[in-house]
């Protein structure tokens, strides 16, 4: 694992052969339809009352303290599966927009960052985690899959606009590569302290910006929680 990093691996019986064991592991499928299968199928609605922004999250798989974080905001909330149409986000009339967090290869999520593209320049944009990801291939960046992926919730971040260095919550395979994101209008706002990999990035002119990790996690370290806060801030501009 340390030469070559993170395997397929198979958990069985002490009666299993080595080869019928090897047959089983080089027979299995790494799945591609992982945001589908966590995603909600149909658009769902939390009211906040006296709420002050109207926010349409895209659910790729979504963590419920991004719908709680926001409605302590006071924002009404509006959760719509992965697939939606930039479109049939724009008639929910929405403030702003949170690509969620999820499972699996950024790639796969397809039909997200082509709607993610269809949105850029429309309404402020926070993206979680995988979406971090699909905002930062929507600009026309790469990813790439890391050899071990990031696990737990001691990793150091540093702000590059602050100089802050943040202890964040992870659970990711996939980083954005910094070399892609040359001419695509993005740029580094955060980096990993411990091997210097892209943990945040922005764009001005689109008023989108998003992070590699977890704000909103729960347990887990706090520093990131004013993330939330920087995306009202862009919703009242």
């Amino acid at each position: 694992i340390r030469d070559l990093g993170s395997r397929k691996a198979l958990i069985t019986g002490a009666d299993t052969s080595l080869e019928k064991g090897l047959e089983i592991i080089n027979s299995t499928q790494i799945p591609t339809n992982a945001v589908a299968e966590v995603s909600i199928k149909k658009p769902e609605f939390y009211p906040c009352e006296n709420g002050r922004f109207r926010v349409v999250i895209i659910d790729c798989g979504m963590k419920r303290n991004i719908l709680r974080s926001l409605m302590k905001r006071r924002c009404s909330v509006t959760v719509v599966p992965w697939d939606a149409s930039a479109e049939d986000i724009m008639n929910l009339n929405p403030d702003g927009i949170i690509i969620s967090n999820g499972p699996g290869n950024p790639e796969d999520a397809g039909k997200t960052v082509e709607t993610v593209a269809n949105l850029r320049g429309k309404v402020p944009m926070f993206g979680i985690c995988l979406g971090h990801q699909i905002i930062s291939l929507a600009y026309g960046a790469k990813t790439n899959k890391l050899k071990f992926g990031h696990r737990g919730g001691n990793h150091p971040v540093k702000n590059l606009g602050t100089g802050r260095i943040e202890m964040t919550s992870q659970n990711h395979s996939y980083a954005v590569e910094q070399s892609s994101l040359e001419g695509t209008g993005l740029e580094v706002t955060h980096i990993n302290l411990h091997d210097n990999t892209v943990e945040g990035v922005a764009c001005k002119k689109d008023n989108v910006f998003s992070v590699q990790y977890h704000p909103e996690g729960a347990p887990g370290p706090k520093d990131s929680m004013y993330l939330f806060d920087s995306f009202i801030s862009a919703m009242e501009e």
